[in-house]
Parts: C-alpha cells; sequence; structure tokens
C-alpha cells in the first residue's frame, strides 16, 4: 500500500511505482478530510488517471467534513490546534486531534477491510500490509515503525537516498511541476504565505475561512450547546487576531512545504500523539474538545 499524503514525496513514490522504478503499489490511499484546497483534488484527479495506466487504484477514504463537524453543535469531532488568548493574556494552543481521527484512522480502518478483518474483528499475527510513506532523507528522524502489527512501515525514499529537491527534480522532469501543499484550508499551521495564496486565489474559501474563524471565536459550537463556556478566545491565525484583521506580510514563520502528513508529522512541536491502542472508529472526542485544559494548551514560545 501507499500512503497517499498528495504531497511531493508520496506523488513522487506514486510516479515510481508506475514507472516500474520501485514495486507496484496494490493501491494508494488518500484520506479525504473534506476541507483540502481545490487544487489537491485536481491533482488527486489527475493521479488517478496516470495510477489507472498500471492497475493501481486510488481509495479515496473518509470520516466526514472536518468543517461540517467541527461547526456541527451536535456532532463530537476533533481537537483542531486553535490558538488561544487566554484571560490572562497569555496565548496557548489546542491540541491536535484531526489528523489522527480524520486521516490515520480512516486509514488505518481501509487497511484493516482490505485485509479482511475489518474492526472490530481481530487480525491474526502475521497478516499484515506493507506500507510505504513518503519520507525524503532530511526527515529520517520521522520515519517510524508503526503503533499496531497489521502494518509494515517501508519507507522507498530512504532506501534510495534521495531528499525533497531530487523528488522535486523527478516530477518536473515528469511534467509534475506544481504538486500541491496537502493541508486543510482551516489549518491553523498555515504559515502567512498559504494565507495570502488562499486570500488571492480563491475568494470563495478566504470568504468560507472568515466565517469559519468568526464562528469558533468563543470556542466550538458543540460546548457551546452543551452549555460549557470556554475559557479564553480561539483563532485560526497564531497572532490571536482574527482572520480578516491579522497582518499577512510578514513571513517569519513559514509552514513546513508539504503540509499535514499522517504519519509524519511536520508540525511535531504541536501533534497531539495518538494513543497507543487502535481505538474504536466510532469513539467520540472529548466533550470539551475547544476548552484550554492542562497539557493540550501551552504558552507561545514554550515546547514539550
Amino acid at each position: 500500500m501507499l500512503s497517499l499524503g498528495a504531497g511531493v514525496q508520496s506523488s513522487t513514490l506514486l510516479l515510481l511505482a508506475v514507472e516500474g522504478a520501485i514495486p507496484r503499489f496494490d493501491a494508494a490511499i488518500f484520506a479525504d478530510t473534506g476541507w483540502e484546497p481545490r487544487e489537491v483534488y485536481a491533482h488527486l484527479d489527475r493521479m488517478e488517471q496516470t495510477a489507472a495506466r498500471v492497475g493501481i487504484p486510488i481509495l479515496r477514504v473518509s470520516t466526514g467534513n472536518l468543517r461540517t463537524d467541527l461547526l456541527n453543535p451536535t456532532r463530537p469531532s476533533a481537537y483542531l490546534p486553535l490558538f488561544v488568548r487566554n484571560p490572562d493574556g497569555t496565548r496557548g494552543l489546542l491540541a491536535r486531534q484531526c489528523t489522527h481521527n480524520y486521516k490515520i484512522r480512516p486509514i488505518k480502518a481501509k487497511i484493516r477491510e482490505l485485509l479482511g478483518y475489518p474492526h472490530p474483528r481481530r487480525v491474526p499475527p502475521g497478516v499484515f500490509a506493507e506500507q510505504a510513506i513518503g519520507i525524503s532523507l532530511e526527515e529520517i528522524h520521522r520515519a517510524k515503525d508503526a503503533d499496531v502489527r497489521y502494518l509494515r512501515n517501508v519507507f522507498p525514499l530512504l532506501n534510495l537516498g534521495w531528499t525533497r529537491a531530487d523528488c522535486h527534480a523527478v516530477l518536473t522532469a515528469k511534467g509534475w511541476p506544481d504538486v500541491p501543499k496537502s493541508a486543510c484550508l482551516g489549518c491553523p499551521f498555515h504559515g502567512n504565505t498559504a494565507w495570502r495564496r488562499i486570500r488571492d486565489t480563491d475568494p470563495d474559501a478566504w470568504a468560507e475561512l472568515l466565517d469559519f474563524d468568526a464562528a469558533i471565536r468563543h470556542g466550538l459550537p458543540r460546548t457551546r450547546a452543551m452549555g460549557r463556556p470556554p475559557r479564553g478566545t480561539f483563532y485560526l491565525h497564531r497572532s490571536c487576531r482574527p482572520l480578516a484583521q491579522a497582518s499577512l506580510d510578514d513571513d517569519t514563520h513559514t509552514a513546513d512545504p508539504d503540509g499535514c502528513s499522517p504519519w509524519s508529522c511536520r508540525n511535531g512541536s504541536a501533534e497531539q500523539s495518538p494513543p497507543a491502542t487502535e481505538p474504536a472508529p466510532a469513539t467520540p472526542a472529548p466533550a470539551q474538545a475547544d476548552q484550554v485544559r492542562p497539557g493540550a494548551a501551552r504558552r507561545e514560545g514554550e515546547t514539550r
């Protein structure tokens, strides 16, 4: 299997498999949060056509639309790493569970299904899928073993000794110089470059983001509906200002180049580690998902 994040590295792996430079995958899996930029979906369509030539299906899996779920007062969803201004003026950051709930969990569920042991059936010892992950040489510290025995992680780019620049060169030579960054439109980890790009190229998406940013100012609708007022105010932009008022001209902070990768967190300082054992697919998020809890938020500049 290929874990297809749709960024530069995983797109390179798909192209190499199509051309026979590495062993062909039985399938590639893309976890769709429902909130990706339109260029990511266009790139997926292009990859599907390319992979179909050699019989590699791209399987799109999903547990729902992240934005819709976050704004639904009746549906538990997941933490989004929103920036928080606490009542005493300090700044914090909510823990992140969106990657685990909307990417890792549906990928694992699909792989169990393909193996013939969907949850809650137990996967027998010795039955596993080999999962290729697009980690390049400069990210070798992010290469980790799987946390479940029915997955064996492999890293073809490390075996080749390739860097991200090598991947870019191959994609460009094959006519894919414009592989987009895969990250939700409303990801708080965007740098100002990404915010400006959305604002300047996709006015509909920008208007949607402004509405979402205003809607979460005083907590997620689910928490408010339960009568639990949050502590502090919440923002998409790291300045803790409304997105419509935030200064987007400063590029001192730049986001990671490939966005949100399910298996190799490229914003690791803010990632909430997944549970040691695989949870049931229907496990709801905590009821107070948008309240600042000890350990779930930290002051700006602190590290874990």
